[in-house]
């Protein structure tokens, strides 16, 4: 199979969908790779790394999404890489369809096979394609907060830790999966009071015996989130749905209680937020004031610290992309019903239920059509 790997034209995105190491464990395993020239400068991969894994360099992206037959990327694709999209051709990505009508349907017009790493599942539960991003949003989304409190940054003036004799900020976290996990983590470490709330019992009890008293847990009502949210000075947001849109936990009314240069990070923005105010934004432009509360938005904060996020990816997605490859991607969906699961879009049929309840389409069952 020859597979395709463009640059990455998002605003500000430095990650590239397959590393020099990949490529070459693609290549033994029979495979042709074609890359575009530069895709991996965000990395400090050059060209001559990737022709010495195996790879043809490509002059442009129209040569790439003409050529490949799988096309393997990171963030979305952007409209004008949708248009280039043929019919059976093969799109592995993050795709976040259920907050973006627009780009559900041009996939849908495409014709093309779009597998979504964010549906993947696993045997063992969870998201394993998801996961390593979720990782590295939750570290940045505490540094990101911590930046954004200063007050050159429209913030409250506070350090997140404090000093001796001086209090430190309240972060609360909304979410103790991945996200949550990971921004508890990094927000403990940085010495803040840390309060995390989540629906499930006995995901606070893991998160509990994991950072014992380090943190306060939580469990998620709405009287809790209206307590906590207009006593905090950081705000996390980290739920998920699978698939789906976030719900919307912190309503307008919340963020109006909250404390003048209070701080939002929503990490769940890729998936539409789970605040009422919350709305796109890019490294360029990061943030945003709302009701004197800054609001971090950043729909590819991982882009931010690419060769973290590039490795990290590439980790999870590499055995996938020779199966893919290697299997071609029917027999390949219906050997594995976790990666069936991250099948959304097909020959113009939506196959994921949740985008397709969420977006108005007819939903499709992925096995229907392979």
């Amino acid at each position: 199979m020859l597979i395709g790997v463009p640059k990455e034209i998002k605003n500000h995105e430095y990650r590239v969908g397959m590393s020099p190491d990949s490529v070459r464990e693609v290549v033994l395993n029979g495979h042709d790779v074609l890359v575009e020239t530069g895709a991996g400068a965000g990395i400090s991969a050059s060209d001559q790394q990737y022709e010495t894994a195996g790879a043809k360099i490509a002059q442009s992206a129209e040569e790439i999404f003409e050529k490949a037959e799988m096309i393997v990327k990171v963030k979305e694709p952007q409209a004008v890489e949708r248009a280039r999209l043929r019919e059976g051709q093969v799109l592995f990505t993050y795709l976040h369809l259920a907050p973006d009508p627009e780009q559900t349907r041009d996939l849908v017009n495409s014709g093309a096979v779009c597998i979504a790493y964010e549906t993947v599942t696993s045997p063992r539960g969870g998201l394993p394609l998801l996961a390593p991003m979720s990782k590295v949003a939750g570290r940045m989304a505490i540094q990101a907060g911590a930046t954004c409190l200063e007050h050159p940054h429209g913030g409250l003036g506070m350090l997140l830790g404090g000093v001796p004799g001086v209090d430190p900020a309240k972060v609360v976290i909304l979410g103790a999966g991945v996200v949550g996990t990971h921004a508890a983590h990094i927000a403990v470490g940085m010495g803040a009071d840390v309060w995390v709330i989540d629906r499930s019992v006995e995901v606070l009890e893991q998160h509990w015996r994991q950072f014992v008293r380090s943190t306060n847990t939580v469990f998620s009502t709405r009287e809790a989130i209206e307590r906590h949210v207009s006593e905090a000075d950081l705000v996390i947001g980290g739920v998920l749905i699978p698939g789906a849109e976030a719900p919307k936990l912190v309503t307008k009314e919340m963020v109006k209680n909250m404390k003048p240069g209070s701080v939002i990070v929503d990490v769940a923005i890729d998936q539409g937020g789970c605040c009422e105010t919350s709305r796109p934004t890019t490294h360029a432009d990061p943030t945003y004031v709302v009701d004197d509360v800054v609001h971090y938005c950043v729909a590819n904060m991982p882009g931010g610290v690419p060769r973290t996020s590039t490795f990290a990816l590439n980790n999870a997605t590499l055995p996938y992309v020779i199966t893919l490859a290697n299997k071609g991607y029917r027999q390949a969906l219906l050997d594995d019903p976790h990666l069936m699961a991250g099948l959304n879009v097909h020959g113009g049929k939506v196959t994921y239920r949740e985008v397709a309840e969420d977006l108005g389409y007819d939903y499709t069952p992925a096995v229907d059509l392979l």
